[in-house]
């Protein structure tokens, strides 16, 4: 049976944003149907409606018609979404803004060359996304992560007792994407892909908002597994996490070849998604800041590419 609790009265979203060296209060898109969805007494009995596949397939393919498109100008204004930054879509004569021919091309816009670039030190791992980041040093049956309040395991996340062996006790990132991101997922390190496998689920929303009502949603939504060798940070459980709305978690890299630090793996199609990663034990470990910052409760807002654990134990592949 669940664990459900509610969310205190005034809740906020507070973040760390590393770059700007500030802490801010995250401006949530949709926050209102969410605090209906789980804290309402009558959006709890349409709970299953909500969280389903269906619902959020649909909703995820109306962001494909033409006239989604309208939404993105007061989308990028109200959110101060720093359009600049990324390339234009289809509509490649128009102005950036009315350049998507869809809400769903501007959810998957792309960064302009050398916006972002990716750390080039062997013993860093890279920011796999630009997202809000909880991160532990181990992932033990006892560790509660903040804001969700409920124990997380590998063999929860993975689905799969064999599958999780490597990873017990090892390190734990969340890296959480909103609405307003940039959607596209990438490879922290060089390596290649031992196996992948989808588990199907729910389709819950993944916001802190949505957390505190109910715990256990990491492990009961639908998410798609890979377990990669890297060459120097060992194997990793990459985790590629559904939430309500979205309409497709898309592999875009070939996985039968061997990927590149930095390297697009894939991205997720409308709506707010999460990426965990999982690690084996005495590999590597997060940065100082995201460690501190988790102690307290609070995300750490990285840029994609940036240093978010170090190595602390070779594990090259010769």
């Amino acid at each position: 049976m669940r664990e459900t609790r509610p969310a205190p009265k005034g809740f906020e979203i507070k973040i760390f944003n590393r770059g700007k060296k500030q802490m801010e209060i995250e401006k949530v898109y949709g926050d209102g149907m969410v605090k209906f969805a789980y804290g309402h007494p009558i959006g709890r009995l349409l709970g299953p409606v909500i969280a389903s596949k269906l619902l959020s397939n649909l909703y995820g393919k109306a962001q494909d018609c033409a006239i989604s498109a309208k939404k993105v100008p007061p989308f990028i204004k109200n959110f101060n979404i720093p359009i600049a930054q990324y390339k234009k879509g289809s509509r490649q004569t128009n102005p950036i803004e009315t350049s998507y021919a869809s809400f769903n091309e501007f959810f998957i816009r792309e960064f302009q060359d050398g916006q972002r670039l990716f750390t080039p030190n062997a013993n860093e791992m890279a920011a796999f996304a630009e997202a809000r980041y909880f991160a532990h040093a181990s992932m033990t049956d006892q560790l509660e992560i903040p804001v969700k309040g409920a124990m997380l395991r590998a063999v929860d996340l993975i689905a799969d007792p064999i599958q999780a062996k490597d990873f017990i006790e090892g390190p734990l990132m969340i890296a959480r994407l909103c609405p307003v991101d940039y959607h596209r997922y990438h490879y922290p390190d060089h390596g290649h892909t031992l196996r992948s496998f989808p588990i199907a689920g729910n389709l819950h929303s993944v916001n802190p908002l949505a957390l505190k009502y109910r715990q256990d949603i990491f492990i009961k939504n639908e998410r798609r597994v890979s377990i990669l060798q890297t060459e120097n940070f060992g194997k990793l459980a990459y985790i590629e996490v559904g939430a309500t709305c979205v309409g497709k978690i898309v592999q875009s890299f070939d996985e039968s070849k061997p990927f590149k630090k930095g390297d697009e793996k894939g991205y997720f199609l409308f709506g707010g998604s999460t990426v965990v990663l999982c690690g084996e034990k005495g590999k590597w470990s997060p940065s100082s800041d995201m460690l501190a910052n988790t102690q307290k409760g609070v995300e750490t807002y990285i840029q994609l590419g940036d240093v978010v654990a170090q190595a602390t134990h070779s594990s090259a592949i010769k």
